[in-house]
């Protein structure tokens, strides 16, 4: 038995990956416990119990002297199974945190297991399972039972059913990592990835830039006839992915991300980082883009406030300035009311300077931006709760409903 006992450690170390020195003390442990139940100790009295390592046997001292025979009987025995087995459990636990700790900000892959209210459950190849949750899921995306998914680690926690796996396919890093595997180049260091800014589902937007002036940033993520990028499409499942070129010169930077738009003239603010961008008419629409998505992302890329005029507003503005009274209280107003929709969160009430850095940080720099945020979104910005959130996006809806109607 002695030998045998060694025997199943040793497969258990070989199969569940869990060291033999911990299964021994977990035995022992166990042991100690049955014995306890089945020895009367008096109070001063101390009882140890070790596992021979080189043979298997089983040793009991008390007060350091060791008993030649213990009955442990039926419920000693059933104890020191029971024991054991939760012990095995436990460290299997800690080996699967262990492993999947040390894989967070990675990319893995499974299949789709179940569904639960609209959550994911992903096997990672029998090792465990994680958990996509439905507001890390990208909203156009829909999977199938046993379906192949792979998805960014982005949280390991321990739970008391074991370790909690949380994954997303909706985190702006997610883009980064697939980047790295298909991109040689990014994954070398010889291509940085300088920023990334994304609506999940719709469109994303990345900054890249070359460290060697031999490999075209751009060239190397786009590949041979856009095979590389197809590929990462094809993964988000039909995502559009803008890839922009880095550039020192903020001017040049801002008109490479309001791409494919045309930019006429900047403005620059850089004490508030705020850029005024003025563009012909026919490309206005094109500059802000859907709902305001394409300046949108393009100001979160960037980190920059953009105001998109188009010249005959500001033409207006000038002359509505020279008239007369009357026409210089009109030209006050915003003169293009497409721009409105870049209206700063600084106009929401009781949001404090804290908050507002903190949303600006999180992609939230203007108000169209969180009358279109889920609550779930905002209350992951520090200092916002659910009730703060929810009040937020009722006024900000009032802010832009207004905005677009003047």
């Amino acid at each position: 038995m002695s030998q045998e006992l060694l025997a199943i450690l040793e497969q258990l170390e070989r199969e569940k990956g869990i060291k033999k020195e911990v299964l021994i003390e977990a035995v022992e442990s166990a042991l100690l416990a049955a014995a306890k139940k089945v020895i009367d100790l008096k109070p001063d009295e101390d009882l140890r119990i070790e596992l021979d390592r080189s043979n298997g046997k089983i040793k009991a001292y008390k007060n350091n002297q060791e008993i030649n025979s213990i009955d442990f009987g039926r419920i000693a025995a059933s104890t020191a199974r029971q024991v054991i087995i939760q012990k095995i459990r436990e460290a299997e636990k800690d080996v699967v945190f262990n492993e999947f700790q040390g894989r967070v900000g990675e990319i893995v892959s499974g299949s789709v297991y179940r569904f639960e209210k609209g959550n994911i459950v992903v096997d990672l190849l029998g090792k465990a399972e994680g958990l996509l949750l439905k507001k890390e899921q990208s909203p156009k995306e829909e999977f199938k039972q046993n379906q192949r998914i792979r998805a960014y680690i982005a949280e390991v926690k321990k739970e008391p059913k074991g370790p909690a796996i949380i994954l997303s396919r909706s985190h702006p890093n997610f883009i980064k990592k697939l980047f790295e595997l298909e991109v040689p180049e990014i994954y070398e260091g010889i291509v940085e990835i300088k920023s990334i800014a994304r609506e999940p589902g719709e469109r994303t937007k990345i900054a890249v830039w070359s460290k060697n002036e031999k490999v075209d940033s751009v060239g190397a993520c786009v590949g041979m006839r856009g095979s590389r990028v197809r590929n990462i499409v094809n993964e988000l499942q039909g995502e559009k992915i803008d890839i922009i070129r880095f550039n020192d010169d903020t001017k040049e930077y801002i008109k490479a991300a309001l791409s494919p738009a045309e930019v006429s003239e900047i403005k620059l603010d850089k004490e508030h980082l705020k850029a005024q961008v003025i563009v012909d008419d026919d490309q206005l629409s094109l500059a802000i883009g859907k709902h305001g998505q394409n300046v949108r992302l393009a100001s979160r890329l960037i980190g920059w406030e953009l105001d998109i005029r188009s010249k005959t507003a500001i033409a207006e503005a000038v002359l509505g300035g020279k008239g007369k009274d009357s026409d210089k209280q009109e030209a006050k107003k915003e003169p293009a009311a497409e721009t409105k929709v870049l209206a700063g969160i600084e106009e929401l009430s009781g949001v404090g300077e804290k908050t507002q850095a903190a949303l600006k940080e999180a992609g939230f720099s203007s108000v169209e931006d969180i009358a279109n945020a889920n609550p779930e979104d905002l209350t992951k910005v520090k200092g916002v709760g659910e009730k703060k959130a929810q009040s937020l996006i009722k006024e900000a809806k009032k802010l832009f409903s207004k905005a677009s109607k003047a």
